[in-house]
């Protein structure tokens, strides 16, 4: 344990010199001497964040369930914005681009987008069907939004009528939502620029989860919100109104898991984790607590997910679509965070929201024994960048399961930034 975490917390120390120390730490020794706070915190001084992208323009990529790099590991896809304190709204373009790791970081524009938020971008991601030459995005196009796909020139090779949330592993279909609804109910998640036919209805019969073929472009609504609104026996599901998000397909694409949610008055929501098979059947809800948030598949049963009940602290609960469930990580991981599995299953990734210092934490968590592994502490502070705007770090593994991904603040710009974490997981 690093010498400065042994002496914050030792009760042989009286509590207003561990404050004043902490005060200090995470203040002016974090301004002023970077390296020596590293030390405190890891027990190194060395930085272990590289930046890949640089201003005067702002980079992210966006959520944490997709990878950003390329098959060979060389590319790494990324927004750019020419602004970077306020929502995007119908005017406003963003470019979708690549990263040469390889030819000194150098950004490559590949299109604009008028689809984009700074919680998810655009979702833009490589094709899994040919995740070396073919990349996927969303678009507006008159009134309505589409989805695209590009080859590494930029060309348009594919449109598709309905904009993507989440694809198959092996790149045959994907998913669509209301992203208009999406941006009325949930800003920050949808898209500005679109009106929802359905504005005026509390769960119309004809939105839901649509399912989309890659190949021929043909897509069918699955689960409709009418459906959704009478999975249960909980009554205030019944007439309330309601609205989709965080849509993940299983690892090998036989089910989907996704957020089902209601409005509880004029500006709170519940959402409830539900499943179904890859057509729709089957549909089930896993987890309805007071609160559910940030999940991934462990396999092809199970779910990693964050959820908090009536009266008592959030945990992470490994939930199985059988029914079964357990608490992971207790005292360990003790924060709502964004979770991934390394592609090994042998770890999972995690980061915090800002705490009283506006710090987030990057960790990583071994699975399933527990030991969890501090990497960085970023600045990201509340006071520019929150609601909306905030830039949450997202971590992201690479393919092989060495590298993470983090969109941060921490140096004053929206940018991303990469952790060598090879010499951990191995």
């Amino acid at each position: 344990m690093p010498m400065y975490k042994a002496l914050s917390t030792s009760p042989a120390i009286p509590w207003r010199l561990r404050h004043g120390l902490e005060r200090w730490v995470e203040s002016s020794c974090r301004d002023r001497r970077p390296a020596l706070y590293r030390w405190l915190h890891f027990g190194e001084a060395r930085d272990p964040l590289r930046a890949v992208t640089a201003g005067p323009r702002h980079h992210f990529f966006g959520y944490y369930d997709k990878c950003p790099w390329n098959r060979s590991g060389t590319l790494l896809l990324a927004h750019q914005a020419a602004f970077n304190d306020r929502p995007p709204g119908p005017g406003d373009s963003a470019s979708v681009g690549i990263v040469h790791l390889g030819d000194g970081n150098r950004y490559r524009p590949l299109a604009a987008t008028l689809a984009w938020n700074w919680q998810q971008g655009s979702m833009l991601q490589w094709h899994p069907a040919d995740p070396e030459h073919l990349v996927l995005h969303n678009d507006r196009r008159g009134n309505r939004f589409v989805g695209i796909v590009r080859d590494m020139q930029g060309r348009e090779v594919g449109v598709y009528e309905r904009p993507i949330y989440a694809v198959c592993s092996d790149g045959r279909f994907a998913y669509s939502i209301n992203f208009a609804r999406l941006y009325d109910h949930r800003p920050g998640y949808g898209y500005a620029g679109c009106a929802d036919p359905w504005a005026e209805e509390a769960h119309p019969v004809g939105d839901g989860i649509h399912w989309l073929d890659l190949a021929s472009g043909r897509s069918d609504l699955i689960v409709s919100l009418d459906r959704l609104a009478r999975l249960g026996t909980d009554p205030a599901w019944r007439d309330a109104f309601q609205w989709l998000n965080h849509v993940q397909v299983s690892p090998d694409g036989s089910r989907l898991a996704f957020f089902h949610i209601r409005r509880t008055d004029g500006s709170s929501w519940r959402a409830r984790l539900c499943t179904c098979g890859a057509d729709g059947s089957d549909l089930s809800c896993l987890l309805d607590a007071a609160s559910v948030s940030h999940y991934d598949w462990l396999d092809n049963e199970r779910i990693l997910v964050w959820a908090r009940d009536e009266g008592r602290p959030g945990q992470f609960r490994l939930v199985s679509v059988h029914g079964e469930s357990r608490v992971v990580g207790a005292g360990v991981l003790v924060e709502d965070g964004h979770v991934s599995f390394s592609p090994d299953r042998r770890w999972v990734l995690n980061d915090t929201y800002p705490d009283r210092y506006d710090m987030r934490t990057l960790m990583l968590y071994r699975w399933p024994d527990g030991e969890r592994i501090d990497l960085a502490r970023l600045h990201s502070p509340k006071a520019r960048w929150w609601g909306e705007i905030r830039c949450d770090l997202h971590p992201r593994w690479s393919r092989d399961g060495t590298m993470i991904c983090v969109d941060s603040v921490h140096t004053g710009e929206r940018q991303i930034h990469i952790v060598d974490v090879a010499r951990f997981v191995r």
